[in-house]
């Protein structure tokens, strides 16, 4: 009897035994027990006085407990001093150093004729489970959305560069049909964390009653066990979705456990099997998450008949909140001034982002979201561009310059030799010769800018004929062509309407000149 109890089945049969008179050895036979067990039953039922009939009338686990008290092992003498004990071994336990070894050995002393190590440690483990009950939490549908970030980070390749960037990765999961979501994100700033929650939500296709964060630093900005404060940008996205923020508690992690789970799933169902793929953008790395997670949400659960999608589907989806018509865009102001290029600078991302020049030396107010940059002077939204995270960077919208900076922005091969050949054939001939000379074409800009001025101040015929001269000559240059339209060279002027000789005594007409042929044949006759 000392060992494992046997089935109450047999001792109602062992009861009904005895009262038809069996003997102990009968007993024993045909319930396969050993005659001192039977023994052992027997006389436990005689001490304790209870009638047959009452043990036969009661349920196995109430017998059970009435003829096994506890476990054997706990009405040993020695453990009643050891339990008076184990509150101390559980505290010293947590001191640094201190091990179960340890301890033993110390109670070893104290009770020579005491338990052994393993036993000892059987006590005090059973103790240290007793003390911190589980509770199994009863999850609603559509109640709750568990988010945190993985330990672990996720990696793609800059194609320029050939760099490793790291990203981190968003985890976010519906406790009720354990339905999880998996993306990349740059960081764990409260921008990268609360765009990751945008697109989660988005595709759930609806909004929890709560959030539960774990204590982020992106999400909770000051950790406490009874009143936590919310940062304020998770609050503006919660009234956005008119949802509830509900932090996890600190040092808890048990109240997040099934978020926690789901990150390590998506290590071994997400990111193990991409461990050895290379991509090359942050979009193609999510587009592969993406893919892995719909498997694993769509892949049947281990004793369960159903997959996380066809739960999520069937019972909770419909009792999501229904989004709102625009998702939430965090938004943050900065001042700054129109500097002399008429560009203001966002300090945060130390970029610089062009407004018209008519504006230069003004205050500025930049309103920016994680995709857009707005900016307004003076209430009035002067220019909106897409935000650009690149430092030192330039955004530039070309109708924000002046004319001058616009020209000079505009320049290249191909826009002179288009304004050249507008303007006459011949010169969009000579211009692309300009442009065949080995040297970088910048060098070339202002022999075209001369060239096309050349242009608004001399006759047509001329220009022409100085361009087929320069041309024939090979001379694709701004002075020669110039020296020919100022000299005038090679293109004398013709006279207009020649003035007649007068009449004149003195003066010997055209006639003069007509004399008869000498007939020298005649002459020599003499």
């Amino acid at each position: 009897m000392a060992g494992k109890p046997k089935p109450m089945r047999q001792i109602k049969q062992l009861i009904r035994m005895q009262q038809q008179g069996c003997s102990i050895k009968l007993m024993a036979r045909t319930l396969k027990m050993s005659k001192n067990t039977v023994k052992e039953y027997l006389a436990k039922i005689g001490q304790g006085g209870y009638k047959a009939e009452d043990l036969l009338a009661m349920e196995d686990p109430e017998l059970e407990r009435k003829l096994h008290a506890g476990n054997p092992a706990y009405s040993d003498q020695r453990f009643g001093w050891l339990k008076e004990q184990l509150d101390y071994y559980a505290s010293e336990l947590k001191r640094k150093g201190v091990t179960r070894k340890l301890l033993w050995e110390e109670y070893n002393q104290a009770q020579q004729q005491g338990y052994q190590y393993t036993q000892f440690c059987y006590h005090l483990n059973q103790h240290l489970r007793s003390a911190k009950p589980t509770m199994v939490l009863d999850h609603q549908p559509g109640d709750k959305l568990y988010i945190d970030f993985a330990g672990k980070t996720a990696r793609y390749t800059d194609p320029q560069s050939g760099e490793q960037i790291e990203c981190q990765l968003f985890v976010a999961c519906l406790p009720y049909s354990d339905y999880g979501f998996v993306m990349a994100v740059p960081s764990q700033k409260i921008e990268d964390f609360l765009y990751a929650l945008v697109q989660c939500l988005g595709l759930l296709g609806g909004v929890p009653a709560a959030l539960v964060p774990d204590n982020l630093k992106s999400a909770v900005t000051k950790a406490c066990r009874y009143e936590p404060s919310i940062s304020e940008a998770l609050e503006q996205l919660a009234n956005h979705y008119q949802t509830s923020i509900i932090p996890a508690r600190v040092a808890r992690p048990k109240d997040k456990a099934l978020v926690e789970n789901h990150v390590n799933l998506t290590y071994q169902r997400v990111l193990a099997p991409l461990r050895n793929e290379v991509y090359f953008s942050l979009h193609e790395l999510n587009q592969a998450i993406f893919e892995r997670n719909r498997r694993l949400n769509q892949t049947r659960m281990q004793q369960k008949n159903h997959t996380r999608e066809e739960k999520f589907l069937a019972v909770e989806k419909a009792l999501l909140k229904a989004l709102p018509p625009k998702p939430f865009e965090l938004t943050r102001h900065h001042e700054a001034t129109v500097q002399k290029n008429n560009h203001v600078l966002l300090a945060q991302d130390k970029h610089y982002y062009s407004v018209p020049y008519t504006l230069i030396g003004q205050e500025a107010r930049l309103i920016y979201t994680r995709s857009l940059v707005s900016i307004f002077v003076k209430g009035e939204k002067v220019a909106t561009h897409a935000r650009d995270r690149s430092t030192n960077g330039y955004s530039t919208v070309k109708e924000h310059l002046c004319s001058h900076h616009q020209h000079y922005r505009d320049r290249s091969p191909q826009y002179y030799q288009d304004r050249a050949k507008a303007l006459s054939e011949t010169l969009g001939q000579l211009v692309a010769l300009v442009f065949t000379r080995p040297a970088h074409p910048e060098q070339w800009y202002k022999t075209c800018d001369g060239l096309l001025r050349l242009q608004r101040c001399n006759d047509p015929k001329k220009k022409k004929k100085a361009c087929t001269l320069a041309i024939a000559h090979e001379q694709y240059s701004y002075r020669f062509v110039r020296k020919l339209l100022e000299n005038n060279l090679f293109f004398p002027e013709e006279p207009q309407n020649p003035v007649p000789l007068p009449n004149h005594g003195n003066v010997r007409g055209a006639s003069y000149y007509h004399q008869l042929t000498l007939n020298f044949e005649s002459h020599e006759s003499d």
